[in-house]
């Protein structure tokens, strides 16, 4: 089980390769192991922008394959963090200093969760880039630096890294959702961007009011800081505590900070949707995590009822909005996916909230699986989409098992699982854990508002998997070229979150050793 203990309190590595003593009497120590995930996806951006200058253009396709490389080295290169113990680097051995990057149970599973979402996106992406004709360097480049932010970000332990990492990972986010060559691609980036650069105001001026108060931006240090402020600098301590977290609500979709969802999926390329989908929101929610966890921690109870309503209020609202999507609406699906997800950021901000009622980050183990399994299955359903094609009305899926039985299948499962129903099992034993998480920290109330959301969500996933196997109306109802030859890459994509998911549903018990922290 990932602890107060394994976040807040890092293990000092004995391998420190580079030690640098500065004027200040500063030890900073810098353990590459530890920093090697997300480094080698920021040197495979690299890479990827200074060879696009050399490659003709009948070659920019091994940009892809190299962008998948680097994605694979930089997840190896989370093994031999997974077998060992915690590694804590960026040291400072002062008064009340601490670490500010920590690989431990929690950073790793989020860096698997961040790495493997972008390399299933890249999969899902080098057809994509090909037939809308998209920039491929530009492409590779600026998704390879939002998935290296998104993995710095889980191992931060400072408010300074945190910020910059969340940043990392979103600035990119931007360029990708514009990098669609008409109208709605623009639009939509626009409309990201502003949101989220306000977001971040917001986020920023919550930082400085809890440094003033605290005194420092080590997170364990901030806790500490708080608990010992005087009584004047509580409400400016209060404050701020309250603008990071609209700020970081806004990265996870929480409502009421999901209004940029629908019409920023809609305008992105689907991979991108996907991506921002998963590893967008897996960024924000490691955040929040770190931040409430082990910098607010002396305030457990009033963030653990906001965070409470939030995920009350975003379960809802988003599980009714993808109640009301039509079929005949042009992206219909890609709404529907993009409400759902809106809907499952509230399932993810539970156990957040559970944490902050129990005084522990005991809870946070039902926040990673869930994210874990949520993004795998919504990564598969965003590629059968992409299969499909069309205008992506819902109509358009109508009798895909009569034109292409393995992506009806597929979906089929991916559905069903997002729903929690058999033989997604693995859906449901998410499901279970983060509906535990509620209980067992006394919020009864949240948990009956979950099991009544899980219901009204099975409205529109079985009437999506419904349409797949039903009879064609007529010419001209079913769309797209899922009836031809599935590209290479994206056929890999689809298998991999299949064979994912079909194995966890096989051997759940994967999924509880997450929870209790044993699988790291």
């Amino acid at each position: 089980m990932t602890t107060a203990h394994d976040l807040g309190q890092p293990l000092m590595t004995p391998l420190t390769p580079l030690a640098v003593a500065d004027p200040g009497g500063l030890i900073q120590s810098v353990d590459w192991v530890a920093v090697a995930p997300p480094l080698i996806a920021a040197l495979a951006a690299l890479a990827v922008l200074v060879t696009d200058l050399f490659l003709p253009e009948a070659r920019k396709r091994l940009l892809g394959w190299l962008s998948a490389a680097g994605l694979l080295a930089a997840l190896a290169a989370l093994l031999p963090l997974a077998l060992g113990d915690t590694r804590s680097t960026f040291c400072f051995k002062s008064p009340g200093g601490g670490c500010s990057y920590t690989a431990d149970h929690f950073a790793l599973a989020f860096q698997l969760l961040a790495l493997g979402g972008a390399l299933l996106t890249v999969l899902l992406s080098l057809h994509t880039v090909e037939a809308e004709k998209l920039p491929g360097g530009e492409y590779w480049f600026l998704l390879l630096s939002s998935a290296c932010g998104a993995a710095l970000l889980p191992a931060s332990r400072d408010l300074a890294t945190l910020v910059i990492a969340l940043e990392v990972a979103t600035l990119p986010a931007f360029a990708l959702v514009g990098l669609r060559r008409d109208g709605r691609g623009a639009e939509s980036a626009l409309k990201f961007f502003l949101s989220s650069v306000n977001a971040t105001a917001v986020m920023l001026l919550g930082v400085s009011f809890v440094y003033a108060a605290a005194g420092t931006i080590q997170l364990q240090g901030v806790a500490d800081g708080l608990a010992q402020a005087p009584g004047r600098l509580k409400p400016l301590a209060e404050a701020g505590a309250v603008l990071t977290l609209v700020g970081f609500a806004f990265k996870t979709a929480a409502v009421p900070f999901h209004f940029w969802v629908p019409d920023t999926y809609v305008g992105a390329p689907l991979p991108v949707a996907g991506y921002l989908s998963v590893v967008g929101k897996a960024a924000g929610l490691s955040g929040l995590a770190l931040v409430t966890t082990l910098a607010l921690r002396p305030y457990g109870h009033t963030w653990g009822l906001v965070l409470a309503v939030l995920a009350a209020l975003t379960m809802t609202f988003g599980n009714a909005a993808a109640l009301r999507q039509r079929t005949d609406t042009p992206h219909g699906a890609v709404r529907l996916l993009a409400w759902s997800s809106v809907g499952q950021a509230g399932y993810l901000l539970v156990p957040l909230a559970a944490a902050g009622y129990a005084g522990s980050a005991e809870p946070l183990g039902a926040t990673v699986a869930y994210a874990l399994i949520y993004g795998l299955v919504n990564l598969g359903a965003f590629g059968v989409v992409a299969l499909v094609g069309g205008s992506g009305r819902l109509d358009g899926f109508r009798g895909l098992a009569g034109r292409n039985r393995w992506a009806a299948f597929g979906l089929a499962f991916f559905l069903l699982c997002l729903a929690g129903l058999p033989p997604g099992v693995v859906g449901l034993f998410g499901k279970v854990v983060v509906f535990r998480s509620a209980v067992d920290a006394g919020l009864g109330w949240l948990a009956v508002v979950m099991a009544v959301n899980v219901v009204v969500a099975l409205a529109y996933y079985l009437k999506w998997t419904a349409l797949l196997f039903a009879p064609s109306a007529g010419e001209g109802v079913a769309e797209g070229d899922a009836g031809h030859r599935t590209p290479a890459p994206l056929g890999a994509a689809l298998g991999l979150a299949a064979v994912g998911a079909v194995v966890l549903s096989v051997a759940p018990q994967l999924v509880l050793q997450v929870v209790s922290g044993s699988l790291f």
